[in-house]
C-alpha cells in the first residue's frame, strides 16, 4: 500500500452509486411503501448486501416504515417460523419477549403487533436464494395475513439470479406474478469509472489511477471484469504482483497475469448466478461427476450438448 500510495484497503472504500443504483433503490422503496414482496437479484459480488444497507439507511432517515431483518445464517434451513421470529424480535417493545408456540396464536399475535405499531413494516432477508419454495409461498401468505388486519407488511428478498428465475417458473405463478423483481447490474458498463473511483477513494492526495496502473492495464481489467468484487480482488492481486516485480505503474502484462483464464467459463458464470454443482445436480438430475467433466470439457460431445440444452431450457446462463 505504501509503495503505490494507498492509505486504505480497497475493500474499505465505501459505497459506489451509479445512476442505475439510484433508480433501482428508488423503485424498490416505492414497492416497499406499497406493501409488496420484492426481490433484489444480482450475481455474486454485484453489491447486493451494500445496496441493502444503503436502502435500510435511507428508509431509517425517511422514517415511514419499521425495518426488521432476518440474521439467520443457514438460509436453506430457514422456514417461515424463523422469519416470523425475526419480526417479533425487531418489532416487539417488550424486553422479555414471549412468542406463542402455537402457529395459530403466533400468527395472530404477529398480526396484532404489526397493527399496534401503526406503521408499515418491511422485513429484509439476504441470501434468499436458499429459501425453499414452501417458505417463499408462505411469505406471500404472511403479507396477505397482515394486510387483512388493515396493516401493511413488505418483504425484501436479496439473492442470486437463481431466485429471480425460480420465481418466474410457471410452477411458482402463485407468488412469482405477485412479486416485484429488480436486477442489480453492479458496475456493468461503468467498470473504468468504478476503478478510478476506487483508487481515488483509497489513495493519498495527489495519487491517481495513472500513477498506479498503465492505461492499457486499466483497459484490460475493465474489459474482463464485471462486478465490484471481481475488480477489488484482481486489483489487489495486480498490486501484490506489481510490488513483487518492483513495477510502477503496473503494466498490462502484470494485469493479464492475475486474470483467471476461466473467469468467463461456464462453471464460473453459473456459480456467479447461484447455480453451484449441488444445485445443478438436484435441478437437472445428473451426477456431479458429469458436471465436473462438462466444465473441464472432458464430457462426450453428445452428452455435453444434451446437458447444455437442459440448462438453456431451464433458463440458465450458458
Amino acid at each position: 500500500m505504501e509503495y503505490y500510495g494507498l492509505v486504505r484497503s480497497l475493500r474499505s472504500a465505501g459505497y459506489y452509486e451509479t445512476a442505475h443504483h439510484k433508480e433501482l433503490l428508488r423503485n424498490v422503496k416505492h414497492a416497499i411503501y406499497n406493501g409488496k414482496l420484492v426481490v433484489l437479484s444480482g450475481v455474486i459480488g454485484a453489491g447486493k448486501t451494500a445496496a441493502l444497507s444503503q436502502l435500510q439507511d435511507a428508509l431509517g432517515k425517511e422514517d415511514r416504515v419499521l425495518v426488521a431483518t432476518s440474521v439467520s445464517v443457514e438460509k436453506s434451513r430457514v422456514a417461515l417460523g424463523a422469519l416470523i421470529t425475526a419480526l417479533f424480535c425487531d418489532l416487539s417493545p417488550e424486553k422479555d419477549l414471549k412468542i406463542p408456540k402455537s402457529g395459530e396464536l403466533r400468527d395472530r399475535a404477529l398480526r396484532n403487533l404489526v397493527k399496534k405499531r401503526k406503521k408499515p413494516v418491511v422485513l429484509f432477508v439476504d441470501d434468499a436464494h436458499d429459501l425453499s419454495r414452501n417458505t417463499l409461498v408462505a411469505l406471500k401468505r404472511l403479507i396477505e395475513l397482515v394486510e387483512g388486519a388493515g396493516a401493511k407488511l413488505s418483504v425484501v428478498l436479496a439473492g442470486h439470479p437463481r431466485l429471480r428465475n425460480e420465481l418466474r417458473d410457471p410452477a411458482m405463478e402463485e407468488i412469482g406474478y405477485r412479486t416485484a423483481i429488480y436486477s442489480l447490474d453492479g458496475v456493468t458498463g461503468s467498470q473504468r469509472e468504478y476503478m478510478t473511483w476506487l483508487i481515488d477513494a483509497c489513495a493519498a492526495d495527489g495519487v491517481g489511477i495513472d500513477d498506479i496502473l498503465e492505461p492499457s492495464a486499466v483497459d484490460l481489467l475493465a474489459s474482463r471484469l464485471r462486478t465490484p468484487l471481481q475488480i477489488e480482488q484482481h486489483l489487489t492481486l495486480a498490486l501484490e504482483t506489481g510490488f513483487q516485480a518492483n513495477e510502477k505503474p503496473i503494466s498490462e502484462a502484470i494485469a493479464d497475469s492475475v486474470l483467471s483464464k476461466q473467469i468467463d467459463g461456464v462453471e464460473a458464470t453459473l456459480t456467479r448466478n447461484g447455480y453451484t454443482t449441488k444445485v445443478l445436480t438436484e435441478m437437472l438430475g445428473v451426477k456431479s461427476s458429469e458436471l465436473r467433466a462438462l466444465f473441464k470439457q472432458e464430457l462426450g460431445a453428445e452428452r455435453a450438448r444434451d446437458l447444455k440444452e437442459q440448462m438453456l431450457a431451464a433458463g440458465l446462463p450458458v
